[in-house]
């Protein structure tokens, strides 16, 4: 044996098992691809920023378009025929949908939402749907809810419905599947705000841009969730519904559909979550209702009013999210109602409640919410604002005000982050992507890493796309740090996840445009407020997808590290972290889009760089910048999404 051990070559031992590492063999070959065309780049085109013979100025024929549209949406057949069709379509929908709100009154709608919150997720939900339109009234924003609900009724409808239609016919055909996947895969990534300008120019400034725009955001969620519920429908069921002789349809209504009836509850979840944030960042285009409400308060730096719209809009949120969440996990769950309001009894019951309400309302010419119960809160929090600008703001001893760390986080993190991108040769920063793309996945990821990259600098926008993503990097920095730091405690205690869990699910259910308004009060005005409201957005999915990655490591290999002596530190460090590989790529993979997602808007707030031009071009209706700074968000969406998201395969050999 000793004989046979000495005659076996070594292995995988120092320089021979390293370049025999997948990742170093990656890194070597693009090494040598880049000693080759490195000096040829360079020589042609030099080094810094991304030269001009490779910019493409499309300023004038984007131009162009504008005014073409502009000069022919009254007159072409395309907007007279079809699109002019489709707009007032929309039009009346929200508008119908919005007088029976507003027909239905204040009592309708709130004893209707507890009455239907009763009958899908129980009592005490119904509770806090009711009190939620309570305290909307309470607030004084009564009207710019109901608004808002319209917009939110008929574009989840319509979402839900294409949503549907586009997962049957991935679910049920495996090509349609392969060609919408990636599809989805893209859309799901690419901030809200890339979606306005094109609608806003086609549509007009309002309410038909706001909702097409909102069912483009927020249908592929219920098409991906539809599509993979349907593929992943029971095969044992399946073959004994197609052994009984059931023809395809058959199969599809009486088998397919109730087995992947989570996955559509979910998706309808989803997608109701994605276009309520949508409908609020659409004020920008004109959608009116508690959007528009927060949109020009923060234009005027009117926190009080701001939070006066924003908390309706987290209430929305919240109650939405309990309601359908709940719905969801009660499917397939035994039925514990045995009251006689079951079934369809119940929902003619709540149905009566809600008219006699309304009707009640309506006679006693209350239809509208009264004034006289009206709070308004601006003013207190104005006056604590300016408080917290006297003394938190600045000058506060030894540790500084909130102003301070911003100043000195736009100083010592953002200007050099961003000032070391933009003084990297351009060719350099397309090698680093390759790099992580194809050492992450593979070459197809790498290549559309560096194409979305390159798309970037052709468009013209390579300084302001790095700006923007000195931001992004910061920002994931810091939310990796705070979230990995929090969801490692919380994996540690149960008490501390109990207590973190509500706060975690408000904090996601919260509308993207709903962050800007703290930060604007304690930060002020710029990069650092704008990169702080992306930290808190992403920061909840990072603990709560860390927290789950370490809490489902394999028990029995915790045991042995245990039962070896190890410290919780060797435990964590040497057992958990590596098993739980997947699932931390998965939370900086989230955490990264998430804090573009916001970053982008933070240009509402005085974040510059790419956000700006689209808050610009929208502003101006300048197609040539709004259009370009939204291509290039998607670019950078879209690259930043490759560089940190492995490939399936890498994934199961991380697990």
């Amino acid at each position: 044996m000793a004989t046979a051990t000495a005659s076996t070559p070594a292995r995988d031992t120092g320089i021979g098992a390293l370049l025999r590492h997948r990742a170093v063999g990656k890194l070597l070959l693009l090494a040598v691809a880049a000693a080759v065309l490195v000096p040829i780049v360079d020589a042609r085109w030099a080094s810094g920023a991304w030269p001009d013979a490779l910019t493409v100025d499309l300023t004038e024929p984007l131009g162009k378009t504008t005014d073409w549209i502009i000069d022919n949406r009254d007159s072409h057949w395309l907007f007279t025929h079809f699109l002019g069709h489709v707009s007032n379509a929309i039009v009346l929908s929200v508008r119908g949908v919005y007088l029976v709100l507003l027909a239905a009154g204040w009592a309708g709608v709130t004893v209707g939402a507890g009455l239907v919150a009763w009958r899908v997720a129980g009592v005490r939900l119904a509770v806090l749907a009711s009190s939620a339109f309570a305290v909307c009234g309470l607030l004084g924003m009564w009207v710019p809810t109901m608004q808002t609900l319209a917009l939110m009724i008929v574009a989840v409808l319509a979402s839900v419905v294409i949503g549907l239609l586009l997962g049957l016919a991935g679910g049920l055909n495996d090509r349609i599947f392969r060609i919408l996947r990636p599809v989805l895969d893209t859309m799901q990534v690419l901030p809200a705000y890339a979606y306005l300008l094109p609608f806003a120019l086609v549509f007009g400034m309002g309410v038909p841009a706001a909702i097409i725009a909102t069912v483009v955001y927020a249908a592929p969620p219920m098409a991906r969730l539809t599509a993979l519920g349907l593929r992943g429908a029971d095969g044992g069921v399946m073959e004994a519904v197609t052994s009984l002789g059931a023809t395809g349809r058959q199969r599809l209504l009486s088998a397919r559909l109730p087995l992947a009836l989570k996955e559509l509850l979910l998706g309808v979840n989803q997608t109701i979550m994605m276009a309520l944030s949508m409908a609020v960042i659409a004020s920008v285009i004109g959608a009116g209702g508690l959007g528009d409400r927060v949109y020009q308060a923060l234009s005027t730096v009117d926190v009080g009013q701001a939070l006066a719209a924003g908390i309706p809009i987290v209430l929305l949120a919240v109650v939405l999210d309990r309601v359908t969440g709940a719905a969801g996990e009660r499917v397939g769950a035994p039925a514990d109602d045995r009251s006689p309001l079951r079934g369809r009894r119940g929902w003619s019951f709540a149905a009566a409640v809600t008219v006699v309400a309304a009707l009640a309302a309506r006679f006693a010419d209350r239809v509208d919410w009264p004034v006289g119960w009206v709070v308004d809160i601006a003013p207190s929090v104005n006056t604590a604002k300016e408080w917290m600008v006297d003394h938190i703001y600045t000058g506060v001893p030894v540790v500084g005000g909130t102003a301070d760390w911003a100043a000195n986080f736009t100083t010592w993190v953002l200007n050099p982050v961003r000032d070391g991108l933009q003084g990297l040769p351009w060719w350099s920063v397309l090698l680093v992507v390759a790099a992580l793309a194809w050492v992450i996945g593979t070459w197809q990821t790498a290549l559309t890493a560096v194409a979305a990259m390159a798309a970037i600098g052709v468009l013209g926008v390579w300084n302001k796309s790095l700006d923007t993503l000195a931001q992004v990097l910061a920002g994931v920095a810091v939310t990796l740090v705070l979230g990995f730091a929090i969801g490692v405690a919380a994996s540690r205690s149960k008490r501390l996840e109990r207590l973190l869990r509500p706060v975690l699910d408000v904090f996601q259910t919260m509308p993207q445009f709903v962050y800007l308004i703290p930060v604007v009060a304690l930060f002020g005005i710029g990069r650092a407020p704008a990169v702080a409201a992306a930290v808190v957005y992403a920061l909840p999915a990072v603990v709560r997808i860390t927290t789950q990655g370490l809490r489902q490591v394999d028990a029995a290999a915790m045991e042995s590290a245990r039962s070896l002596g190890a410290t919780n530190w060797q435990q964590l460090r040497q057992v958990q972290l590596p098993l739980a590989r997947p699932a931390l790529m998965l939370a900086l993979n989230q955490g990264v889009v998430l804090v573009l997602a916001v970053v982008v808007i933070g240009g509402l707030v005085g974040g510059g760089a790419l956000g700006y031009d689209v808050v610009f071009g929208i502003a101006q209706g300048d197609l040539a910048t709004g259009l370009v700074a939204g291509v290039a968000i998607v670019c950078l969406g879209l690259m930043l999404d490759r560089v940190t998201q492995p490939t399936a395969r890498r994934a199961k050999k991380g697990a």
